[in-house]
């Protein structure tokens, strides 16, 4: 066993410091510096493993061979070089339980000491709040508790409560309220019945809320986030599958999993605050997008949803031709003709002394008058809908005009026949769709650039809240299977809005609480029951339709 060499010391001095050592402690690993957060080696860290147990004093103890508390490896860097096998006191009552204080307790941030910043082995301090290290006579948390008086202290990996320092582990029913905020806990029977539910929920602080309809916290420009959170909410089948961990844990990817449990506080019945923070799910986005999104920078939520749905699609399947459940809700189909000009076609037509007006078919490609024709199909995750140009006169009231459309009439562009010209490179498009999803994104391109500033399209949109229609102002093709029912009526159940200028606005969200088929406005922490009139008179930027089945 190596020890450091100071300045000044002596060989014979260090030899007598290595043989003080090993006769102080003959099972202590050697000691090595703190290792740099890595979120993969957090993840592969081994939980706690009991070997055997027994009672003493009507109190159960356990034999744990334990690889992160060990009292001389507070930071679990000797796991790897062995482990001492201690004897932990399991008791079943602490008189220090009354000290507990859940008013502080905020499960919301990311799991770090607060001391020495490291995400190894964490433990928050149940009376305080504060997240310390280590539960070893050289840890973090064992100097608070010595100094504060604190003395019950909660593993956040593990969700097992010592008392420090004692050392002993607390078994008591009555802290596992604090373990289900901790990491929310759904079963399959409750899962059907969340669209059912009516009753609201009390949180400590007096106030009521509604399970799945809580406010998230703007950290700084991160309205763009929650609008777009709020809304995949409400998608039943996505919401679901996030509710139970079994489904993706085989995924080692830091946003599923941030996304997962960022879900399950969203919908918890049991919180003990009636908002919640996206902290830990933001820095998961920061890193996973590689600082495109980040907190203090306003973006666009079609450019997250996309960007988040892609990925968590990417991260999820297991291999490259398997599907996802972000395919499965959100994937449809369009069958696109491109045309563009082709000089080449024409010179090698007049080589040839072709007439005018012949056609050449070749591979899918149609060749006419030096026009190719592609054609193809795409899938497709959300639909962008032009909105016609604003007036550029005022009327005579020297008010500016503010247009209005109907949906179909945008709705045209996927027909198959309305031609959509591409500057670069140059084309003719047409689009039709030949598979609708299960839950329909659409898009209104409001916001445009040029070469000096952003502009932002005030057209309003008029659009059905339930029974959108889609064959009447789309051809969709016919049913592959004889007895299978096309499925066209679609029912809004999210609206994200925008309002004022392109560069200083802001963004909110209307969505529909299936229970009671009421609408809710939700802008950050704002929550607020509306009418469905209002939501069909703002400035609509992203929708969600859902199929009726």
């Amino acid at each position: 066993m190596k020890a450091k060499r100071e300045h000044g010391d002596s060989v014979d001095g260090e030899r007598d410091l290595k043989r003080q050592r090993v006769v102080d402690s003959p099972s202590s690993p050697p000691e090595e510096p703190l290792v740099p957060y890595n979120d993969d080696e957090d993840d592969e860290r081994r939980a706690l493993n009991h070997i055997g147990s027994r009672e003493e004093d009507g109190h159960r103890v356990e034999s744990e061979e334990e690889d992160d508390d060990d009292e001389d490896d507070p930071y679990g860097l000797g796991s790897t070089l062995g482990r001492s096998n201690r004897q932990v006191e399991v008791r079943r009552d602490c008189p220090y339980l009354d000290t507990v204080n859940r008013q502080v307790l905020d499960f919301d941030f990311e799991k770090f000491c607060s001391v020495s910043l490291s995400n190894l082995n964490v433990y928050a301090c149940l009376v305080c709040g504060k997240y310390y290290q280590g539960r070893g006579k050289k840890s973090h948390a064992y100097t608070h508790s010595l100094e504060a008086g604190h003395h019950v202290y909660i593993n956040l990996r593990t969700e097992k409560v010592y008392c420090l320092p004692d050392g002993y582990e607390i078994n008591d029913p009555s802290l596992d309220d604090i373990r289900h905020v901790l990491y929310p806990r759904f079963s399959r029977e409750q899962l059907e019945q969340l669209d059912k539910n009516k009753q609201w929920s009390r949180a400590l602080d007096g106030s009521d809320y509604l399970p799945g309809m809580v406010g998230l916290n703007n950290i700084q420009k991160t309205d763009f986030v929650n609008v777009t959170i709020q809304s995949l909410m409400r998608i039943t089948p996505l919401r679901n599958f996030f509710l139970i961990p079994e489904n993706y844990q085989h995924c080692r990817s830091q946003l599923v999993h941030r996304f997962g449990e960022l879900t399950r506080k969203i919908w918890h019945a049991r919180n003990f605050k009636g908002q919640v923070s996206p902290h830990e799910f933001l820095q998961a986005v920061m890193k996973a997008s590689k600082k495109r999104f980040r907190i203090g920078v306003q973006c666009e939520p079609v450019e997250f949803m996309s960007w988040l749905l892609n990925t968590l699609h990417a991260d999820l399947r297991t291999s490259k031709k398997s599907s996802s459940i972000v395919h499965k809700c959100f994937q449809g189909e369009l069958e696109v003709v491109k045309e563009t000009q082709s000089k080449a076609i024409g010179e090698k037509k007049e080589s040839d002394g072709e007439q005018n007006g012949a056609l050449k078919i070749t591979d899918g490609q149609i060749e006419n008058n030096n026009v190719a024709a592609e054609t193809y199909r795409m899938p497709f995750l959300m639909l962008g809908l032009d909105l016609p140009e604003p007036p550029l006169f005022k009327d005579v009231m020297e008010k500016n005009i503010i247009p209005q459309v109907p949906l179909f009439n945008i709705l045209k562009k996927f027909d198959g026949e309305m031609v959509t010209t591409t500057v670069r490179p140059p084309a003719r498009m047409r689009y039709r769709v030949t598979k609708l999803p299960q839950y329909f994104i659409l898009h209104m391109r409001r916001f445009t650039k040029n070469n000096f500033f952003r502009e932002k399209n005030p057209t309003l949109v008029n659009f059905p809240v339930k029974n959108l229609e889609l064959k009447d102002y789309i051809p969709l093709p016919a049913p592959t299977k004889e007895n299978e029912k096309l499925r066209t009526k679609y029912d809004l159940i999210a609206n994200v809005v925008h309002d004022g200028k392109p560069d200083e606005g802001f963004y909110r969200v209307f969505v529909q609480r299936k229970s009671e088929e009421l609408w809710y406005e939700m802008q950050d922490l704002h929550v607020s029951e509306t009418l469905p009139q209002m939501v069909a008179l703002s400035e609509a930027y992203m929708q969600i339709y859902e199929q009726q089945q």
